[in-house]
């Protein structure tokens, strides 16, 4: 086993074990458990977070695509609800891309049901991904090492959209932006 795999294997065990505190709290954690698990991983630097309410807040359901010269996505849907936004820096030699992984398999479990995923130069430009989309400068990196998902789930009467986007400039500028959309009742 090389040193990148016990890196790995140790990134499982850590969000294994912090996911396990949040089940014995409640017996199923919530979403935003899960995101408070990644916020308590040693490796993850928060370097942004906000909460508010939005009103027809566009969620990209397609890749980004270059429309009569304006940015796009290929399909998109407007919901309002509370949106809460974390960023992280994944850093000491770990991937955005592995944390998003083990972030996603929890997420899995807990029955989210995926509605879109993109990867690499697929998902469109990475500068408009990280300025128009998110408003966070620092998720620019480099078009390949992008990852874009798009999850549905109902959690105790709740109908919530997660998105989990990951960026990398280089092996030290990783990073993990997730947001979690409580959508409003129809």
């Amino acid at each position: 086993m090389n040193a990148r795999d016990v890196s790995l294997w140790r990134v499982l065990a850590l969000l294994a074990l912090l996911s396990a505190a949040a089940a014995a709290a409640q017996q199923s954690p919530s979403l935003l458990q899960e995101l408070q698990a990644v916020d308590e991983f040693p490796h993850a630097q928060q370097v942004g977070f906000s909460r508010q309410r939005v009103v027809d807040h566009e969620l990209g359901l397609g890749a980004l695509q270059k429309i009569s010269g304006l940015w796009q996505f290929k399909s998109s849907v407007r919901l309002s609800g509370e949106l809460t936004r974390y960023t992280w820096q994944i850093v000491d030699g770990f991937t955005s891309e592995e944390v998003m992984r083990t972030l996603l398999q929890r997420v899995e479990q807990e029955g989210a049901q995926q509605l879109f995923s993109c990867d690499g130069r697929a998902c469109g430009s990475g500068s408009i991904w990280a300025n128009r989309v998110f408003g966070q400068r620092v998720l620019y990196g480099l078009a390949e090492f992008q990852h874009y998902r798009v999850y549905r789930h109902a959690e105790a009467g709740e109908d919530l959209r997660l998105v989990v986007y990951t960026a990398a400039r280089t092996a030290q500028r990783q990073y993990l932006h997730v947001e979690l959309l409580a959508v409003d009742p129809q």
